[in-house]
């Protein structure tokens, strides 16, 4: 079961990911973590990675598909995988079909508002990294982290405008991909603006 999941910022990809990934025994294969490891380890891919993530540079779509193909042929993937994060575009979409099948591809969508409103509502602990939220989890006392005393902050890509501008490059960069998978046959449609429960009992149905 190869599944690649969609959508953008805010709409807890992350979270779900996660949560299949516990429930069917499915690696999270995600392309920032994997650049960081492979950074980390200094392998010869991660040095060229790093060559171009040191000048502020997007890593082209060769390097990425290289370290993918790599990371795919792990045995922890051989009943499938959970991939998150790539593709990005249409060109990678094509780069990585021809290293491998995807069974399904799982785009999780809300309503800008929604989104804004749960991205900038994320408080961080400036001494743990605990997260919070104002609305959803909120901490015990206002701008004060419960689990070490910290100071609660607001990174500055979670202020609305911020979100509002990532948003923006996602409709341009990614949306794409929505039609370009529609066209294969393999995309299902998941409202994310519901609840944890009612989002991953729709996925259950889907990959029935």
């Amino acid at each position: 079961m190869n599944i690649v999941l969609l959508g953008s910022p805010g709409v807890g990809k992350g979270t779900y990911a996660k949560i299949l990934s516990e429930k069917h025994g499915l690696p999270h294969i995600s392309t920032g973590d994997m650049f960081r490891e492979e950074v980390k380890n200094n392998t010869d891919l991660g040095k060229k990675a790093k060559s171009f993530m040191d000048k502020g540079l997007l890593v082209p779509d060769e390097v990425t598909t290289e370290m993918l193909e790599e990371r795919l042929k792990k045995n922890d993937t051989k009943k499938g995988f959970l991939l998150d994060g790539f593709p990005r575009t249409i060109a990678q979409a094509e780069s990585f079909g021809k290293i491998s099948k995807i069974g399904i591809v799982l785009n999780f969508s809300a309503p800008e508002e929604v989104i804004v409103q749960r991205i900038s509502g994320r408080r961080t602990c400036r001494s743990c990294g605990a997260t919070f939220h104002v609305r959803n989890i909120p901490p015990k006392k206002a701008g004060i982290c419960d689990k070490c005393g910290g100071e609660l902050y607001q990174r500055e890509d979670e202020k609305p405008e911020a979100v509002k501008k990532r948003l923006d490059v996602y409709k341009k960069q990614t949306e794409p991909l929505v039609d370009y998978y529609k066209k294969k046959g393999n995309l299902k449609e998941i409202d994310a603006s519901r609840s944890v429960d009612e989002v991953i009992g729709e996925i259950g149905e889907v990959l029935k």
